[in-house]
């Protein structure tokens, strides 16, 4: 596996994250059992089809808080084909799902939903339908590592509230700057 050349290169964990998900995207294309195998990675009876993937990136799979992140971002790349990684956050993906936006009530409570997890194993159990109804609701590219970089640090309780305020920010929106319309 040729994984170990690309982590190597810069091991911050934003950087970690982009390579991990560049490599999936790239590997999904070209390889239709790889992908089968990562579309069964958050399934607690089947990831460890995964596992071999995971551990190229030197992911400690005996370490949930860091195996499920990556087990989750890599069975939504695989089930959504995507061609690249893109710029919409969670936040504002699951606003994007509704007609209303974030006005709407069903919105909110998949909001509320995914704000209310206090741990990586509960926020990564969250999100699996979380991805099937953006893939099915909304034509957007979601931006995979900023998800899977913010997963890594939500195990973090100094960094778990600050995440949280970032993924509602993001579905609310901007705030408004004062003296400005927009």
């Amino acid at each position: 596996m040729d994984t170990k050349v690309q982590t190597q290169k810069n091991d911050s964990p934003h950087n970690k994250s982009l390579a991990f998900v560049d490599y999936i995207i790239n590997r999904c294309q070209a390889d239709n059992g790889l992908r089968a195998a990562l579309k069964r990675a958050d399934n607690p009876a089947t990831e460890y089809q995964s596992w071999e993937v995971l551990a190229g990136f030197k992911v400690d799979l005996e370490y949930e808080n860091q195996r499920l992140p990556y087990a989750a971002i890599g069975a939504a790349i695989a089930r959504t084909k995507t061609e690249k990684n893109g710029t919409v956050r969670i936040g504002r993906a699951i606003a994007n799902c509704y007609e209303d936006g974030n006005a709407s009530d069903q919105a909110k409570a998949k909001l509320r939903r995914l704000l209310a997890c206090d741990s990586v194993p509960e926020v990564c159990r969250i999100l699996r339908p979380l991805f099937s109804l953006i893939e099915a609701k909304s034509n957007i590219a979601l931006d995979y590592a900023g998800l899977l970089n913010d997963l890594l640090w939500f195990g973090h309780n100094d960094s778990q509230s600050r995440i949280k305020a970032s993924w509602a920010q993001d579905f609310y929106g901007k705030p408004a700057v004062e003296g400005k319309d927009e």
